[in-house]
């Protein structure tokens, strides 16, 4: 399989969690890695240090300018970009049926980030991911926008447009850019760490009797980026719960 080394990637949200293994996965592999956040600053900061080549930029995706500047500070430091992982994500557990608690702010908030920020990297992201011919997009999106299931309804919505996205760029930005995406179940991250019943009703689930690891994720999003005749796939790592 051809090397990846010497590559530069993007990974937004990387400063923990699923964002952290996937940009210690590609450094691995000998990828240059921006290790992005909208806070947790210092962690970030430490995760770029730990790693053979890779800067940290601090700023949220949601706001245009800012998913410009984090582009344009990979193409600053190396001159090329030729992976982009759009990782990061919001939500607020709210329960499906309890509509009147979905308010106005969580839907734009939700959909800003997940939606929006996905959107703003991406197409910031797309000259320089041509220039090369052998462009990777990979977006990380939930088991929630296959199945009805999720921490909140506005944010299986969003997932669910990360889907459709993914589909829809795959198509017209082939053959120089491959698109696809990654649909975890219940990982365990800072994120869910107080989602104890979660992860029980999980490990009585799913088939696999257990929530997933952030390395485990990172491996799929490993396995997308080398492989070159792949695009438009939703990959689902859910341990099997998608079947029940």
């Amino acid at each position: 399989m051809e090397s990846i080394a010497g590559r530069v990637a993007i990974i937004t949200g990387s400063s923990s969690g699923i964002g952290a293994a996937v940009a210690r996965a590609l450094a691995g592999e000998g990828v240059r890695v921006v290790v992005n956040s909208r806070s947790s600053v210092e962690v970030g900061e430490a995760l770029a240090a730990e790693l053979p080549e890779a800067t940290y930029v601090q700023g949220d995706i949601a706001d245009e300018a800012q998913a410009r500047r984090l582009v344009s500070a990979a193409i600053d430091r190396w001159g090329r970009l030729d992976i982009l992982v759009n990782n990061a994500g919001t939500t607020v557990r709210i329960p499906h049926a309890d509509l009147d608690a979905v308010t106005d702010e969580v839907w734009h908030r939700i959909l800003d980030v997940n939606v929006l920020g996905t959107w703003y990297l991406t197409r910031a992201a797309v000259p320089a991911l041509r220039e090369h011919g052998d462009g990777v997009i990979v977006n990380i999106s939930s088991l929630a926008g296959v199945r009805p299931t999720g921490s909140s309804v506005p944010y299986a919505v969003s997932k669910a447009a990360v889907n459709h996205l993914t589909v829809l760029l795959a198509n017209v930005l082939g053959p120089q850019i491959r698109v696809n995406a990654v649909a975890p179940g219940l990982i365990e991250t800072p994120w869910t760490e107080g989602w104890t019943d979660l992860h029980q009703v999980v490990k009585g689930m799913a088939p696999l009797q257990r929530s997933g690891i952030p390395d485990e994720v990172a491996e799929v999003c490993l396995m997308l980026v080398r492989s070159g005749y792949v695009t438009g796939q939703i990959v689902v790592v859910d341990g099997g719960l998608g079947l029940r």
